[in-house]
């Protein structure tokens, strides 16, 4: 900093005069502000000096690191989400920085989609699957498609469950109605067993049978013969 000096003079009658005390003041304000800048570029030369890397190099290493950790986020939702479904733990994917750190840049976790023994087993299993594959906050496309054909298995097994059921009901049905007719032969049978365990009453001759409600006036049949009953 380059001081100027200041002219001071004197008016007949009257004292003028310079406050060392401001002037002291103001110097050490200047001085720490000069201070601490020098002290920021000394650190920041000192950085690129044990670090290597140029301001270029350091912006890149800096956003790899940021892709680094979103990459472990988004796979560790998955891993969390899927539990018993993963088989292993997460997969990345490194590539080295101008640093020579190795960053994770992509990922991935495997997970059993397979159907499970039964429908009702599969709908449970179709639903972890889902939401495995949209655990983090930003699913991928692949993510996405994970989640429709778990939608669509689903959809499969719900629409097997509906058929199992009716098929289900329509053999229960099935075993009622055969319960029933073997009842009612049953029945038929004991009835037919105890008319011919009756004597026959037989006659020849002539009969008139009236058919038909009276609304239609009478529509009598004539029948001639031997009967018996």
């Amino acid at each position: 900093m380059i001081d100027t000096a200041t002219a001071s003079y004197s008016l007949p009658g009257t004292h003028s005069y310079h406050d060392p005390s401001k002037l002291s003041l103001g110097r050490e304000a200047e001085k720490a502000r000069l201070e601490a800048r020098i002290s920021a570029l000394e650190g920041k030369i000192k950085q690129e000096e044990q670090s290597g890397l140029d301001p270029a190099e350091q912006d890149q290493a800096q956003r790899l690191k940021e892709r680094d950790a979103e990459v472990r986020a988004h796979e560790m939702a998955h891993l969390a989400a899927a539990g018993s479904l993963a088989r292993g733990g997460m997969s990345l994917v490194y590539q080295t920085g101008p640093d020579g750190r190795q960053y994770a840049v992509g990922g991935s976790v495997q997970i059993d989609t397979s159907k499970g023994r039964t429908p009702e087993e599969t709908i449970q299993k179709a639903q972890r699957i889902r939401a495995a594959a949209l655990a983090p906050a930003d699913p991928s496309p692949k993510d996405l498609q994970v989640a429709a054909k778990a939608s669509q298995m689903e959809a499969e097994a719900r629409a097997e469950l509906a058929e199992k059921k009716r098929s289900e009901m329509e053999a229960s049905d099935s075993r009622q109605a055969a319960i029933y007719g073997a009842a009612l032969a049953e029945s038929n049978d004991g009835i037919r067993g105890s008319a011919l365990a009756k004597p026959l009453r037989c006659f020849t001759g002539e009969i008139y049978v009236s058919i038909g409600p009276r609304a239609w006036g009478m529509n009598i049949q004539h029948f001639q013969g031997r009967f018996c009953c």
